[in-house]
């Protein structure tokens, strides 16, 4: 499959005659909502789990280097944390171009945490689409992380600024909280080198 995914998404069909629908978002949408919606709550979603799996040509690296961004992964009995967003169908132009590097809407079972839940959609990259990575261990995805740039900015910017997210929504994440770990070790050791013994810059 291409990873170009906006001419596939514009064909499918979910949700069609609807005025409003929630989309769910899991990685860079939590915190970066830079479209219009009528409402914004926590919600999770059941039998998925975040993965940094998903390459990004296009957001936080380049064709020739593609940085690293989460995509969803079946599994079941985990529980993923995010945001949901009620919008008009007139949103989909724009999230189908900022999710187009791999993504497919998915229709999905909200859960609002309060007794009360909705069917939404959720953007997520496959094994099949042309910009998937795959796994790895998390210390190769953190030293991939830190070296990956994009027009959209470092991809340990994304790591990062989705962290304190999770952790605002109260969400346990070791997969992407164990990356922060071993990003950040690897930042205190190049300060580390670059003091040099002797404590001084050089």
């Amino acid at each position: 499959m291409t990873a170009n995914t906006i001419a596939i998404n514009q064909r499918m069909r979910h949700f069609d005659g609807h005025a409003q629908v929630w989309v769910f978002g899991y990685g860079s949408l939590i915190y970066k909502a830079d479209f219009p919606y009528l409402e914004r709550r926590a919600a999770r979603i059941d039998g998925w789990t975040r993965r940094f799996w998903q390459g990004s040509h296009d957001h936080r690296g380049t064709p020739e280097a593609p940085g690293r961004v989460v995509t969803l992964v079946a599994q079941a009995g985990a529980v993923c944390l995010g945001m949901a967003y009620l919008v008009t169908p007139e949103v989909f132009a724009h999230l189908d171009h900022r999710e187009k590097n791999g993504y497919l809407r998915h229709r999905v079972a909200l859960d609002f945490g309060d007794g009360h839940g909705a069917d939404g959609l959720v953007y997520i990259a496959d094994p099949a689409n042309a910009a998937y990575l795959g796994p790895a261990p998390e210390a190769d995805i953190a030293r991939h992380i830190a070296s990956a740039h994009g027009p959209s900015g470092p991809n340990r910017d994304y790591l990062l600024r989705l962290a304190d997210a999770l952790r605002a929504l109260g969400a346990d994440d070791p997969h992407v909280f164990t990356i922060e770990r071993h990003l950040r070790a690897l930042d205190a050791d190049t300060v580390a080198h670059a003091a040099g013994p002797e404590g001084g810059l050089h």
